[in-house]
């Protein structure tokens, strides 16, 4: 599925589509397309981007074709999602320590819709961090790599 999504394959195309999505949250999944776990995750957001159409903006990026992003967001697992509103980087409290990212598949469709419309309901009040609406069991566990401490 992850054919039917749109990829971003430089920092400039990243960079662009930050600064030029608007009113919409921009979605970006970190990862690669010969994954299992990546292409699972792409098919639910292929799945629902037609439902999402008016709220969010969906892109795939290749993790070893831009690594400064990779390390920017300190991408050590795949897939890794990370949110963006107007420009400004959206966290989310996953109940987890890191809140900058997504990291794993989602379990269902309806998760990924809820997260969305969390994301943006808070973003249009200005928030730039929002609780997940996730039930807890349905978040990936996974422990965090500091690299180059």
């Amino acid at each position: 599925m992850s054919f039917l999504l749109p990829k971003l394959t430089s920092k400039k195309e990243i960079d662009e589509v930050i600064k030029n999505v608007a009113e919409k949250v921009l979605v970006l999944r970190f990862g690669k397309d010969d994954d299992s776990v990546c292409l699972q995750l792409d098919e639910i957001l292929a799945k629902t981007t037609n439902d999402l159409r008016n709220m969010a903006s969906i892109y795939l990026v290749d993790v070893d074709r831009v690594q400064i992003y990779a390390r920017y967001f300190d991408i050590s697992y795949i897939p890794s999602t990370v949110f963006f509103f107007n420009g400004q980087h959206m966290k989310v409290d996953y109940g987890s320590p890191d809140h900058t990212k997504f990291v794993g598949s989602f379990k269902t469709k309806q998760d990924f819709i809820d997260l969305i419309e969390v994301i943006y309901r808070g973003a249009m009040r200005g928030k730039l961090i929002v609780q997940s609406p996730i039930d807890p069991k349905n978040i990936p566990k996974y422990d965090l790599l500091y690299h180059g401490i």
